[in-house]
């Protein structure tokens, strides 16, 4: 029996690969929109894992330090190291902002920790290059995605930074790399006014008739008072003796603190289901309009090529072929398109993922499952052409 797909296939073939190239350029857009999603999903278990923290402890009521505001004394950090099963404990601030360097700007997570080990608890773990910070103040150490060398000088703020060492895949949840300084120059930078805005704030409360009385902070106290905000941290993060759990120190710390503390498990269902539950779902309507595309363009090359042919169908059923044999035809026509399509997709979506700004995870396991998809819309999208043969009246091959 001669294979009507296989037939057809080599008498169009320019026709035939370009329908596949097309419909692999669609389909590699689909396989990059879910390597976004996975993208973002390992950003922010990744900034949990850079952090090598069990718990973070942040202000009452709030879901800090990532997806909420938080401000804690800095003092509170010895108190919490005071607790049974507490290991090490540490002070951290974040702040994401523009940080200018070598004639540009880079948004970036501007990430306050203490002095100490490489192991101090929201510290980079490790370096690709130089050193991690040793001074209290000016240096600073950043990820390549930044695009800052070691010895470049930074501007954040109002100081300038010397780049002192350099790491990799030190990421926010948002997929802006981390910029680490000592944490007394992050707690100026993000809590202290300047003297321009204390001297505003003064004149105003001078120029308030109902505030201009005895009693009423003068320069001197909204100095102190502006200096105590930056003693003011974001978060402290806890690492456990072992054997310790990790729940039972957070309620310890609820019951007898008054601050908030997450475990692990609870910090990552804030980040994944909470914080990027929005670009999931935005990401999941884009999946689903390409998914329709793509079956509708599959629909309208298969049913055109049919009908391009509808003499040689009718010879085929003149002679005595079967409806199922046809149908067979125009099916693998169909998934050979989908698998032309799904190899081009996949290609693509490999060479250009790593030029896109955010990080694109592509995992074998979709690959797979977009295989699966893509099979199963090509042989949904092959059902009106299958009709339209499977209508074909025999008598056309004579009277054509």
């Amino acid at each position: 029996m001669i294979s009507l797909a296989g037939r057809d296939n080599l008498h169009s073939v320019g026709k035939f690969v370009l329908t596949g190239l097309g419909l692999g350029l669609l389909i590699g857009v689909t396989l990059t929109m879910a390597g976004v999603y996975r993208g973002m999903v390992d950003d922010a278990r990744r900034l949990l894992d850079n952090s090598r923290a069990d718990l973070w402890v942040v202000q009452q009521h709030t879901q800090g330090p990532y997806a909420e505001a938080s401000s804690l004394r800095d003092d509170l950090v010895r108190s919490v190291r005071g607790l049974a099963g507490v290991a090490h404990a540490a002070n951290v601030t974040y702040l994401t902002m523009q940080v200018a360097g070598g004639g540009a700007e880079v948004r970036a997570m501007v990430v306050g920790v203490e002095a100490g080990p490489p192991g101090q608890p929201g510290a980079p773990g490790y370096l690709l290059a130089g050193r991690h910070l040793t001074r209290s103040h000016y240096e600073a150490v950043v990820d390549v995605k930044t695009g800052f060398v070691l010895g470049e000088r930074i501007r954040i703020r109002r100081h300038d930074y010397t780049v002192v060492g350099l790491t990799q895949r030190m990421v926010s949840s948002g997929g802006d790399p981390m910029v680490f300084i000592p944490l007394k120059d992050a707690q100026e930078a993000q809590f202290l006014k300047d003297n321009d805005a204390i001297l505003n704030d003064r004149a105003r409360t001078a120029a308030n008739p109902g505030l201009n009385r005895p009693g009423v902070p003068g320069l001197l106290e909204a100095i102190q008072a502006s200096q105590a905000s930056s003693r003011s941290v974001n978060a402290v993060l806890v690492q456990l003796q072992p054997g310790h759990e990790a729940d039972t120190v957070a309620a310890d710390i609820r019951r007898w603190k008054h601050l908030e503390a997450f475990t692990r498990a609870q910090m990552e269902e804030i980040l994944v289901a909470k914080l990027i539950a929005t670009s999931a779902r935005q990401i999941g309507m884009f999946l689903v309009i390409l998914a329709i595309v793509s079956a509708a363009i599959v629909a309208f090359i298969i049913y055109t090529m049919t009908l391009g042919k509808i003499r040689e169908i009718a010879v085929l059923k003149l002679i005595g072929t079967r409806n199922r044999t046809i149908a067979g035809m125009i099916l693998q026509q169909a998934l050979g398109l989908g698998l032309i399509g799904f190899v081009v997709g996949k290609v693509a979506a490999t060479v250009w993922a790593p030029v896109f700004p955010k990080y694109v995870l592509l995992e074998s396991g979709d690959a797979l499952r977009g295989l699966a998809a893509v099979m199963l819309i090509c042989a949904l999208a092959s059902t009106l052409a299958i009709r339209a043969a499977l209508r074909v009246d025999p008598a056309e091959a004579i009277g054509g």
